[in-house]
């Protein structure tokens, strides 16, 4: 009896000590995402998954995750881009997804953050194009993107870099608030919006192919608008960061047609006040082995977030590197 005592004691005592090595050794680390329905949730779970390795997980060299020790990274779903960069500069997030535009914006404080400029944002990666997307019911079409006057549109939740690229793109066609009535939705949102007959046409950026649109797509159906090459031109002449793209046939399968559109980067976003050495080893995470494994294998747009492409178009944005980040890739040999 007294050696089972002693047994029990010597158990407690030893996961008391244990606890409190966890508690000293754990860092949380909140990476704002975006709706559900788009892309950057499931990246950004995927990304936090491959960053983390928790107190008491197995070591890298040993068969574990190849994450940060001690790190825990949250996925959290928010209104995107917007959302983002404003609660990393606010200290309410230490990371996040964002497009370039918005970035850019944010960080120069100008079209929709004039005046509101986030100097404290910074890069840790490049990480894959999104597709600017038009969404019309099935037979649904469109002559140019003037025909949206007099239409219910849906332009993206409030304040997402989507909106502000939207309204900047359309403008130049003389749509606007006042002779559209416009939706401020979520992807998810827009696509029920569209499939009860609630809206004629909604836009949305994401990594194709988006889940809300695969739903669409295989239930009521849907059409994309295809831009015009003087359409395509002129969108990325209003916001730079928009390049043309092509959503291939087929990727949506009932879009059996190319669709002229533009693209926007997603971004890996910081504060520069996060511990240079903690988003150096982030970053080393995120290109390590189980990384790779995790972004084939998660998501269709996992499998273009590369190490190569790491750093493509980050110079243009304006937005520096966090120096973790930089001395990752300098190691890296790629600066």
């Amino acid at each position: 009896m007294k050696f089972n005592k002693a047994l029990v004691a010597a158990a407690i005592a030893g996961v008391m000590t244990a606890t409190t090595a966890v508690a000293q050794d754990m860092t949380f680390f909140r990476i704002g995402t975006g709706g559900a329905g788009g892309t950057y949730f499931p990246i950004g779970g995927i990304i936090a998954n491959a960053i983390s390795n928790p107190p008491g997980s197995r070591a890298c060299d040993k068969g574990g995750n190849c994450g940060v020790p001690g790190l825990v990274a949250m996925a959290q779903s928010t209104n995107a881009s917007a959302h983002n960069v404003n609660a990393i500069q606010a200290g309410q997030m230490e990371a996040g997804l964002s497009g370039a535009a918005t970035l850019h914006f944010a960080y120069n404080g100008t079209a929709k953050f004039e005046g509101n400029a986030k100097p404290d944002l910074r890069i840790i990666a490049n990480l894959y194009p999104e597709d600017l997307h038009l969404v019309l019911p099935k037979g649904g079409s469109l002559a140019s993107l003037a025909d949206l006057k007099g239409k219910r549109v849906g332009i993206a939740q409030a304040g997402s870099g989507t909106q502000i690229a939207v309204e900047l793109i359309i403008a130049d066609h003389g749509v606007n608030r006042d002779n559209i009535d416009e939706a401020e939705l979520n992807n998810s949102q827009s696509a029920e919006r569209l499939a009860d007959g609630q809206l004629d046409a909604y836009f949305y950026a994401a990594g194709t192919p988006v889940s809300a649109m695969i739903q669409l797509d295989n239930t009521k159906g849907m059409e994309l608008y295809s831009m015009t090459d003087e359409e395509v031109t002129q969108a990325n002449k209003s916001v730079p960061y928009y390049i043309p793209s092509t959503i291939k046939a087929g990727v949506y399968p009932g879009v059996q047609y190319d669709v002229n559109t533009v693209a926007v980067s997603g971004i890996l976003v910081t504060n520069a006040n996060q511990p240079e050495e903690l988003i150096y080893e982030i970053t080393k995470a995120l290109w390590s082995k189980t990384a790779r494994k995790l972004l084939d294998n998660g998501h269709a747009k996992g499998k273009v977030i590369t190490l190569e492409t790491a750093l493509d178009g980050v110079a243009g944005i304006g937005v520096p590197l966090h120096p973790g980040a930089a001395r990752f890739y300098k190691e890296a040999g790629m600066m």
